[in-house]
């Protein structure tokens, strides 16, 4: 997925006000709490909290 400037302002968003998102990674569904937005080099990664307190990194490449 290439992600726009309105999905990045999307997820910051989620962010500040501390929502709940769905993620697809390699076919399997993820709700996360998103944390923050690292820069790793040239590829972000979105840091997030599940349920169960397991923290979860996406590259933003990664996502579908």
């Amino acid at each position: 997925m290439d992600w726009s400037p309105d999905d990045m302002e999307r997820m910051e968003r989620a962010i500040v006000e501390r929502c709940r998102v769905q993620l697809t990674r390699r076919g399997t569904e993820y709700v996360i709490l998103p944390q923050e937005i690292r820069a790793d080099g040239p590829v972000d990664t979105i840091v997030g909290i599940t349920s169960t307190g397991d923290e979860l990194n996406f590259t933003i490449t990664e996502i579908d």
